[in-house]
């Protein structure tokens, strides 16, 4: 609780007659507030976090001879468990079963899809305990939308690991982000049992916004759900640390705002 706001549990009371939450803060007004409460500023500190800015007196780009990058890294965007691999292939291989999952299939993009052929994917399971707000993994610009309907199987790890398509079923919206250090980066949130909806904010609807790494991207409302993160092939390497235990079907406890990976070619 501490890392919300407000963070004492005592200061949420439930009028009987109403079951309505009533905290001192009136930002909260439901359960449903509740679920989807904000952190406290400064409980997640973002890594890198000044390396997308454009460069200026106050951040000068970091670039050199053996650091020609501005952006150099990205970051976890949700609290959660967290498995990535370096292609989809091996995604399929060791974590997502699903007879039909395909990139093309999840974004139902046959074109964008193409993108990502044997691209990175980091997939993150959200459980109804956790900040149930998401954030974007890198800075840049977006450039697609879409909302997708669908059903509201559970993603929990005996799911994802059964031949049902769960991640091409369910509910889902996803954005597309341009970066000049990590190419194209496509966000998946999805949803899940006893999931209300799946929010984009409505600003990054509109191709041509730009977002700065881990802004907030939507909201899950109540219930478990799952986040696919892609990148398009040869443009990460993620952690060692993340990439050794997926490696052996582990997931890894994560917060939003630690290291993901880093960018592995040049500003074109």
């Amino acid at each position: 609780m501490n890392d919300f706001e407000p963070s004492d549990i005592h200061e949420y009371k439930v009028n009987p007659s109403s079951h309505r939450l009533h905290p001192l803060s009136n930002d909260i007004q439901t359960f449903e507030d509740f679920f989807v409460r904000k952190h406290k500023p400064g409980s997640r500190p973002i890594f890198a976090e000044n390396d997308n800015v454009k460069p200026s007196h106050t951040f000068p780009a970091p670039m050199s001879s053996t650091n020609p990058f501005i952006q150099t890294r990205a970051v976890v965007v949700a609290d959660s468990r967290l498995v990535v691999y370096d292609t989809v292939s091996q995604t399929k291989r060791l974590w997502i079963k699903g007879k039909n999952f395909t990139i093309a299939n999840l974004l139902q993009d046959t074109q964008l899809a193409e993108s990502f052929t044997d691209g990175a994917v980091a997939s993150f399971r959200l459980s109804p305990q956790d900040y149930h707000r998401y954030h974007t993994p890198v800075g840049g610009t977006v450039v697609g939308y879409k909302r997708i309907r669908g059903d509201y199987y559970n993603v929990d790890p005996v799911a994802i690991n059964s031949s049902v398509d769960i991640l091409t079923r369910n509910a889902r919206c996803w954005i597309c982000i341009e970066s000049k250090e990590f190419g194209k980066v496509m966000f998946v949130a999805i949803g899940a049992t006893d999931v209300g909806t799946v929010e984009i904010n409505d600003k990054w609807q509109h191709p041509g916004a730009e977002i700065k790494k881990g802004e907030e991207v939507g909201i899950f409302q109540f219930g478990g759900s799952s986040i696919i993160v892609a990148f398009e092939k040869g443009r990460i390497a993620f952690d060692e640390d993340l990439a050794s235990l997926s490696k052996q079907a582990i997931l890894t406890d994560v917060e939003v705002g630690i290291s993901l990976g880093k960018a592995t070619r040049p500003r074109e």
